[in-house]
């Protein structure tokens, strides 16, 4: 008695999906790689901007000169890693560019009435202004990037279900902070100093006066700034 194979045939939707299954993978495929010309990539990304208006929520007077201004950059090496783990399982290590810029004004609002002494042909005029200050770092998002990313595989695990927001953050506020110190070691404010006493002898000059002594620092303490005649 001959044995008799029972060959189960497969169910004509089941082939039917299969196949187009199969369609739909090689035109994701092709149209990735771009081997279909005229096809459209499927993965190709589209960018619409759904932001709502500008909304003004204050106007500030200003009374300040700015009479300085540095750029900086500074290259920002940022390690985190756990105690008891390696970095190539747990730890992250990022190289970011900062770059910003620091400018340095004279507060004229705070001047007060006897900081102005004018002579009584109108000649000589003294002026006792506060010394020059530092505005913040204003970090430049088009000239700061991340150079490199090293990252640990629960890092990678983490990045890919989440964002890396905070980590971005950190090394904003990291870059400012190094601009802002170094922007104090430089003569910013000396040099703000001296271009607010230009402006004001040339200011005063176009009105007549002839001498314009301008000083810094705090009303009754002599200043060691040099004073200077204006110039017509």
């Amino acid at each position: 008695m001959s044995a008799q194979i029972e060959v189960r045939r497969t169910p004509w939707w089941a082939r039917i999906a299969v196949a187009l299954a199969g369609l739909l993978v090689l035109v994701l495929v092709f149209g990735r790689i771009h081997l279909l010309p005229g096809l459209p990539d499927p993965f190709a990304e589209r960018t619409k901007d759904r932001s709502g208006p500008v909304l003004l929520k204050s106007i500030q007077d200003m009374h300040r000169y700015e009479g300085a201004s540095g750029n900086f950059e500074v290259v920002v090496d940022l390690q985190k890693d756990a105690k008891y783990l390696p970095d190539v399982v747990h730890g992250k290590r990022t190289l970011y560019v900062g770059a910003g810029s620091v400018d340095a004004y004279v507060d004229l609002g705070s001047v007060g009435e006897d900081a102005v002494q004018v002579s009584d042909d109108r000649k000589t005029a003294t002026i006792r202004l506060p010394h020059a200050a530092l505005e913040r770092p204003s970090l430049d998002p088009k000239r700061s990037y991340v150079v490199s990313q090293e990252r640990g595989l629960f890092d990678r695990v983490g990045d890919f279900f989440g964002s890396d927001t905070g980590n971005m953050q950190q090394l904003g506020i990291l870059a400012s902070q190094k601009i802002e110190d170094a922007a104090r070691r430089t003569e910013l404010t000396a040099r703000a100093e001296t271009n607010t006493r230009s402006m004001l002898q040339g200011m005063l000059a176009s009105l007549g006066f002839t001498r314009v002594d301008v000083t810094f620092g705090p009303p009754g303490r002599a200043s060691s700034s040099p004073s200077a005649p204006a110039s017509r």
